[in-house]
């Protein structure tokens, strides 16, 4: 059986790195992934993806990218659940990344994208 995803998208928000109890680093992000059609007005619509990202891949991703980073992402589909405050089950569906690569970069200071002479990859989770 094969679960694997690949996304091209850029990040919704600026990743925030988080250490579990267990002294892991995670950080969860959505990359907003472009349609290949149109709709009906004519625009294209995108696709908003809850990513998670764990370790060495998270740490570099919190470090390097911002809101608005277009990255590269592959990993696999996992769903997951939990009961909420009221007692309701909630059901989640994310992409937990095994590599991401940086597709450009955005100074901080500079509305104007500056590529890198490379693309950067995270060595892949171990």
């Amino acid at each position: 059986m094969i679960n694997q995803v690949t996304l091209v998208g850029r990040l919704t928000k600026d990743p925030e790195l988080r250490i579990t109890p267990e002294g892991t680093t995670v950080t969860n992000v959505t990359v907003a992934v472009n349609r290949q059609f149109r709709n009906q007005h004519g625009e294209i619509d995108a696709d908003f993806v809850q990513c998670t990202l764990w370790k060495k891949v998270a740490e570099n991703t919190a470090q390097y990218c911002r809101k608005g980073s277009l990255v590269g992402i592959t990993g696999r589909i996992q769903t997951r659940s939990y009961d909420n405050q009221e007692g309701r089950r909630i059901y989640v569906t994310e992409v937990v990344a095994e590599t991401v690569k940086f597709l450009d970069n955005r100074r901080s200071n500079s509305a104007q994208k500056q590529p890198l002479e490379h693309q950067v990859e995270i060595a892949k989770e171990a």
